[in-house]
């Protein structure tokens, strides 16, 4: 072979090697840029998972947490991270922390799928938080319906028992027969109604909630109204029955 043949072969050669440089260092600059564009996504989806969770814990009463100013030249290119109100006792970062020590050698694209589907439980568990948070500590599963007629007949129930405490001690004297019919006809209840109106404003409300919860007073009011002086009038037929 001729030195020109082997000259023509060397530059044939290189030019293929710079060639597939050009690629290598095309695809090294797209998986970069990709990586840069995931750790933004990530950053958005951690910065908008603690502003929701800093809305639910002032939502039930907690204070929201201030992020730590962060240390070393390294802290302005820090991702970063959720600051939303947890419990004083977890770490928030210890798990994320420890499924990714492990991948540290690993590539990069690996490492951020791994944070990616972290974020991703993360949305899960809050979105399960909030459907926890949009019902009633009372009878949460129950329609808001349901829950005020469940909430007024018991609490009429209990003005039935005041009201027979009130009968056993107007017949040995201590109670009179007009105090007694005050009670029965007026006091009770409305003492049954307050009370049952004042429980579904307390525990009949979702955390959450943005408007009072329906309380259903006419139909609170004509439960405890009617059940206390029918309660009384059975137990009338009742005594007058046995004798």
């Amino acid at each position: 072979m001729s030195t020109f043949d082997e000259y023509a072969a060397a530059v044939r050669q290189l030019s293929v090697q710079v060639r597939e440089g050009e690629r290598g260092a095309a695809a090294e600059a797209e998986r970069r840029r990709r990586l840069h564009a995931g750790v933004a996504q990530l950053g958005q989806r951690l910065a908008a998972q603690g502003q929701r969770l800093d809305q639910l814990g002032e939502a039930i009463g907690l204070p929201p947490a201030t992020a730590a100013a962060p240390d070393g030249p390294d802290a302005a290119t820090d991702p970063p991270v959720a600051t939303g109100a947890v419990d004083p006792d977890a770490d928030p970062d210890a798990d994320l922390d420890a499924d990714l020590d492990a991948d540290l050698d690993a590539d990069p694209g690996v490492v951020l799928e791994e944070a990616r589907r972290l974020v991703d439980e993360a949305d899960l568990r809050t979105r399960e938080v909030e459907t926890l948070a949009a019902r009633p500590e009372l009878l949460p599963t129950w329609s808001p319906a349901a829950r005020a007629v469940a909430v007024y007949v018991a609490c009429a129930a209990a003005g039935v028992l005041l009201m027979l405490v009130l009968v056993v001690a107007s017949g040995v004297g201590l109670v009179s027969g007009f105090t007694l019919g005050a009670w029965i006809c007026a006091g009770l209840p409305v003492l049954s109604f307050a009370a049952g109106w004042l429980i579904l404003g307390r525990w009949g409300r979702p955390a959450l909630a943005t408007v009072e919860p329906p309380r259903f007073v006419p139909l609170g009011f004509v439960i405890c109204v009617a059940l206390v002086p029918t309660a009384y009038c059975a137990s009338l037929l009742l005594v007058r029955f046995l004798r």
